[in-house]
């Protein structure tokens, strides 16, 4: 028996089904959820609303990175780029999973532009790709950096009391670093400014919207 090759339509549905499955489903993580044991303490209602806004923006945030490394796999050239992309892509579907699950938990919902965030996401990961896999690491890279970044300070301001989201957080701030550290490794390049800023300035718009909409 033979593997069936992939046509360039097979390749297109099943990344319209990715997408689908991102934006409008439910997928299920391959890893046990980091908050499990930890204990649900009642928030005041001020402190829910914050977890629950510091935690949309997080799930769009894996929304955003499912799109940006599914669009630079579908271009790069290496194929051990390419497995190393859709390994974290994979990795990053478990933190979709648990934010949307403490999402649920705390009576909210995800983000409304789920849509536009990861077509625009997915835009990024083509153009980046295109570019060659040593820019497409290093597109990585800058994004997991930043992404640390931004879930330090969630860390920082999340209700003392919300143990559970901190137990999401704290795991996935670990696996971003080590996403960064892979893709060094493998060969990524420095980013040139002004790309990195533009990145940070994006990603501050991106938060600002997704914590209440």
């Amino acid at each position: 028996m033979h593997a069936r090759q992939l046509t360039f339509l097979d390749r297109i549905l099943a990344q319209a089904q990715h997408a689908m499955d991102t934006v409008l489903g439910d997928p299920p993580a391959t890893r046990p959820n980091p908050a499990a044991g930890t204990p649900d303490v009642a928030l005041e209602p001020a402190e829910r609303r914050h977890a629950a806004g510091l935690m949309r923006i997080n799930h769009v945030g894996e929304v955003c990175a499912q799109a940006l490394y599914v669009g630079q796999a579908a271009v790069a050239r290496d194929a051990h780029t390419r497995e190393h992309l859709m390994a974290a892509a994979q990795e990053e579907t478990d933190h979709l999973a648990w934010c949307a699950e403490r999402l649920r938990e705390l009576d909210d919902r995800p983000s409304l532009f789920n849509p536009l965030w990861y077509a625009g996401s997915y835009a990024i990961g083509l153009a980046a790709g295109l570019r060659g896999d040593g820019w497409n690491l290093g597109f990585v890279v800058e994004t997991e950096r930043q992404v640390e970044a931004h879930l330090d300070e969630h860390l920082q301001t999340l209700p003392p009391a919300d143990l559970r989201s901190r137990a999401i957080l704290e795991t996935m701030k670990a696996d971003e670093a080590r996403h960064a550290d892979e893709a060094e490794r493998a060969g990524a390049r420095v980013l040139p400014q002004p790309i990195p800023a533009v990145m940070r300035l994006a990603s501050k718009a991106m938060k600002t919207v997704a914590y209440r909409l």
